[in-house]
């Protein structure tokens, strides 16, 4: 049986194979080109990718040690080391940072995916390996997408992750969302969304947040599922949005994006 840990490490590794097959064919000049985050060139991106896949790493071994996790003071040290790096060294640093990561959670054994709890640092309490795994899911294919969509504007998430990142959106919006973009507004939306089949409600007000799909909704926003997590993380812009996404009543994007606009 799979368990759902399992299923999001499938996924990571899917998801690091197609990124370290992009990565390795990319010429020297475009690493430095724009990437999909607006303040990182696609070098800076693959630093915070491998940083991130070194301190995760270090996290988990600890775990697997019984002993505590590592502390501020060494993600400085990783950080700082990886931003000394030139951007080639960067790129092949993520390769082998995040193939090392993976490697670590495909050794695990079944007792060990339901059993192990792993403190990230910055959470009240230590997780199990999905939800530590599923949070490292969630930033590999939003930062593997800003990779790849310099040199494709039509890039797309990973088809494998959207279905397992859907179900986290409502714990995003507590730090994504900008409310005050809303003018002291409040709509309520019917988000319905493809590629999985879903209807979302989206209650727009000083708090943002998931709720039961209105029947009667002030608008309706379609499109697919994973044009609906890019917007959420504020990677939804006019030259990224797919033909498919449709609105309909008061569904506005361009508020829509000044309320998500990103991290």
């Amino acid at each position: 049986m799979t368990s759902s840990a399992d299923a999001v490490i499938a996924a990571l590794r899917s998801g690091h194979d197609t990124l370290a097959a992009h990565v390795r064919d990319l010429p020297a000049a475009d690493l430095t080109g724009p990437s999909g985050a607006s303040e990182w060139d696609v070098s800076q991106v693959l630093s915070h990718l491998g940083s991130g896949a070194e301190i995760h790493l270090a996290t988990v071994e600890a775990a697997l040690a019984g002993e505590p996790t590592p502390g501020f003071e060494f993600n400085k040290g990783v950080w700082a080391r990886w931003d000394a790096m030139a951007p080639a060294d960067r790129a092949e640093g993520f390769l082998a940072a995040n193939d090392a990561l993976l490697a670590k959670y495909e050794s695990l054994d079944a007792d060990t995916l339901a059993d192990l709890r792993i403190d990230l640092g910055f959470l009240p309490a230590p997780v199990d390996v999905a939800t530590a795994a599923s949070l490292r899911l969630s930033e590999y294919t939003f930062h593997s997408w800003d990779v790849r969509v310099g040199a494709d504007p039509q890039a797309v998430l990973a088809a494998e992750a959207v279905p397992l990142l859907t179900g986290t959106l409502g714990g995003m919006f507590g730090w994504l969302a900008k409310s005050d973009a809303l003018d002291g507004r409040t709509l309520t939306l019917r988000v319905e969304t493809t590629g999985p089949d879903a209807v979302h409600g989206l209650r727009l007000a000083d708090k943002v947040e998931l709720a039961d799909a209105p029947a009667d909704a002030d608008g309706v926003l379609r499109l697919p599922a994973e044009a609906w997590l890019r917007l959420v993380v504020g990677r939804l812009s006019p030259q990224h949005t797919p033909a498919a996404v449709e609105t309909a009543g008061e569904a506005d994007l361009d508020l829509l994006r000044q309320v998500f606009r990103g991290f």
